[in-house]
């Protein structure tokens, strides 16, 4: 195998650190070999004149710390002076006056180029002509003219215009996919001069511009904040320098004094580096097992897999796991020398421990979730006049049913206490374990925001109490409430637990901190054993588990020895979606027939969407859900999935990802009234969330048109096809049709 390495880039790229309103150089060009191409220079040097002047600056701020103060005071130490980057209207002014737009600035949170963006709008910043003012309007209205007026003000339409017609923009995966395009073709042409991106441009969109522009070289990658590694660096500043525009592209880092990764010999190491590992995420699917099997046999498809990179990187990567194993085995050995060998009491007694604890959480969970669903019922039943009694909360005492909850997913009935407070409550403040105590007359109509109304309805409530017997507030003991106690093999345990020898033994805590440290060693080991064993000859393992679940479940028959693809087989070989093999079980099982379009595009998003920040879905799943139709369908998937991940886990094959009912609402509101404002609305009813973005919010029902579109096709019962075709046409409207393209 020859390995080929090209360094060379058509148009150079120059480095470059802005310090304050000053921009400099990072390499040392005019020592270097030559000037025509910069990427060449094998061990590139730190400008001197950089280091000093931010020596300088740091040298400044330091003294200042020491100035008397002016001015009124007893004088002493003056305030500490700290450094600001400058603001971003000033960066684009300084690039504009340096003949450096168009320019990216990337901004590793959508957020952020949404606020960088109304901070240059408040600014006096003006990047475009009267000439490209009408240019840029016209391009808008071409793009943007079938939008429904309506929907503009949700959009955030007047506010992102008046920036295109400045020249400037935010460009993110949030927007709406119409307001992207324009942004990247007026970009391209020029028309818009300065853009504040995630990194999201940097891959796939051919969007070059002379300048980019990084604020910071620490992102979030999803659990922590990390530095940029070089290929994320490379990836983000090679978009300066439009090939065929431009005859050299520049690249900016702003300084900042509070952040390691600014520092010049940090920005020289990131822009220095030549090349990269590349690492593979080919991985068999069901769907791809599916048609190796039908198309070429397992034979041919495993001499395929053994062929791919991935095989061979995956082969080349448990060096390192296979040390830590040892590593791990090595202290394994000290520790159960000090306790007595492998077989040593004490570490029965701490598995024994380890696993009541576990199950007393698994208790805990569960006790948890029957709780919050038999408050949610309670509070549904209520009904207008029915006497309860709040028995925690700040609303505490006795109340009467005003309204009853509207939505029976999310109770909050409308409630008159005796201490005249008059407002909807919650599971925070009911008690799925009280019953009404009573009911009283009230008005037809309750004037309740009223004063004296509340006065008055409040005393009749105390007379209409009079009498009925009011239960006192309870607290459980909370094994009581997690209903451990109640649980044989738990009890049975826990007596094994006391009658062990360990148990009473002198110093059997620190004995058992030290059995403990052998059980988490033990499991850090079994895992990297699992890692070794996946990664030789992986990809065919994974293929054969594959395919003997496949059997297992009947897409896949074995001919003496022969496997050959079922009807059913045939029927997910026709599905393309992470969840293939849960949307064929879907199919086949009939769990999405006799549904009401907008229904079927909710059940059918749930097996798509993702909450964003890979929290999972939250709360209990299929509460929210609008009608019972739907919430059977979304259990009956719920449980499919549930049965394919037991089945996944027997096979050793990675786990399907669960479904999330978290664009339920979001779809099934869509569908039905084509409301963006309440479709939205309804990702988030209580508000204390994020919202959902349009631009996801698009995305995420083109993925639903796209399964559905699927669903249409493959779908064995007529009647379901046909709704899939309904549920197309009620979600491809509005903002989701707006240009496609």
């Amino acid at each position: 195998t020859t390995v080929v390495v090209d360094e060379h880039r058509p148009v150079p790229l120059w480095q470059h650190v802005l310090v304050g309103k000053r921009l400099l150089d990072l390499f040392d060009y005019r020592s270097s070999a030559t000037q025509e191409q910069p990427a060449a220079i094998r061990e590139p040097r730190v400008n001197p004149d950089l280091l000093r002047h931010i020596a300088h600056r740091r040298e400044a701020d330091r003294m200042s710390d020491w100035q008397p103060r002016r001015g009124r005071g007893r004088g002493g130490p003056h305030r500490p002076r700290f450094y600001r980057p400058p603001a971003r209207p000033d960066v684009i002014a300084s690039l504009d006056s340096e003949g450096l737009l168009p320019a990216i600035t990337f901004v590793f949170s959508r957020a952020g180029c949404d606020a960088a963006v109304q901070q240059c709008l408040r600014s006096p910043l003006q990047l475009t002509t009267p000439e490209e003012r009408a240019q840029i309007a016209e391009v808008i209205e071409h793009r943007c003219g079938d939008l429904d007026d309506a929907d503009l003000g949700v959009l955030g339409y007047y506010e992102w215009r008046e920036g295109l017609l400045r020249g400037l923009a935010a460009h993110h995966a949030g927007m709406l996919p119409a307001f992207r395009h324009t942004v990247e073709e007026l970009f391209t042409a020029g028309l818009v001069k300065a853009i504040f991106a995630t990194e999201t441009l940097a891959l796939g969109i051919n969007m070059p511009a002379r300048t980019v522009v990084l604020e910071r070289l620490v992102k979030f990658n999803g659990e922590q904040h990390v530095p940029l590694t070089p290929g994320e660096y490379t990836q983000l500043t090679g978009r300066a320098g439009r090939r065929g525009i431009d005859v050299e592209g520049h690249a900016v880092v702003l300084w900042n004094p509070t952040e390691e990764t600014t520092e010049p010999s940090a920005v020289a190491g990131l822009a220095s580096t030549r090349t990269f590992p590349l690492r593979s995420s080919f991985a068999p699917s069901y769907n791809m097992t599916i048609n190796l099997v039908q198309q070429m046999g397992p034979e041919q498809a495993h001499r395929l897999l053994e062929q791919s990179f991935a095989q061979y990187q995956a082969d080349r990567s448990v060096v390192g796991l296979v040390r830590g194993i040892e590593r791990g085995n090595e202290m394994l050995e000290e520790i159960a020398t000090e306790l007595g060998g492998p077989q040593a009491p004490i570490l029965e007694y701490a598995r024994l421990r380890a696993r009541i604890s576990e199950m007393e959480r698994a208790q805990s969970r569960a006790s948890r979730l029957q709780r919050r669903q038999a408050t949610t019922d309670a509070l549904a039943a209520l009904r207008r006049g029915d006497i309860i009694n709040i028995t925690h909360g700040r609303r505490g005492g006795l109340a009467v049913v005003l309204e009853s909850a509207r939505d029976s997913s999310d109770p909050r009935p409308l409630v008159l206490t005796e201490n005249r407070w008059a407002g909807r409550i919650s599971s925070a403040d009911y008690s799925g374990a009280n019953a009404p105590v009573g009911s009283m007359s009230l008005p037809k109509r309750v004037e309740h925001r009223q004063p004296r109304v509340r006065r008055d309805l409040a005393s009749a409530l105390l007379s209409a109490a009079e009498g009925l017997p009011i239960p006192a507030a309870r607290r459980s003991a909370r094994g009581d409430q997690d209903g451990a106690f109640h649980d044989p093999e738990l009890a049975k345990l826990r007596e094994e637990l006391r009658r062990h020898p360990s148990h009473n033994s002198p110093g059997v805590e620190d004995a058992v901190r030290q059995a403990e440290r052998y059980l988490r060693i033990e499991r850090d080991n079994a895992q990297l054993e699992k890692k070794v064993a996946a990664a030789t000859n992986s990809l065919a393992r994974t293929f054969d588990r594959i395919v003997g679940l496949l059997t297992e479940r009947g897409f896949i028959e074995d001919r003496d020895g022969d496997p050959r693809v079922t009807d059913d087989g045939r029927l997910l070989a026709r599905i393309y979606s992470e969840s293939d093999l849960l949307v064929a079980e879907c199919l086949r099982t009939d769990a999405w027939a006799g549904m009401k379009p907008a229904e079927l595009a909710a059940v059918v998003s749930a097996v798509l969407y993702e909450t964003r920040g890979g929290d999972g879905p939250g709360g209990a799943f299929a509460a929210e859900a609008p009608t019972p139709r739907l919430r059977q369908a979304l259990v009956q998937t719920s449980r499919l999935s549930g049965a394919l991940r037991a089945d996944e886990q027997t096979h050793r094959i990675a786990p399907s990802r669960e479904p999330d009912d978290g664009f339920v609402n979001v779809i099934y509101r869509w569908a039905r009234t084509g409301d963006l404002a309440a479709a939205l609305a309804a990702a988030d009813p209580s508000g204390t969330g994020s919202p959902l973005l349009a631009g996801d919010f698009v995305r995420w029902c083109r993925q639903v048109l796209d399964l559905l579109d699927q669903v249409r096709n493959a779908a064995p019962d007529a009647e379901l096809r046909a709704t899939a075709k309904r549920a197309i046409n009620d979600i491809r409207r509005g903002v989701v049709a707006v240009d496609a393209g």
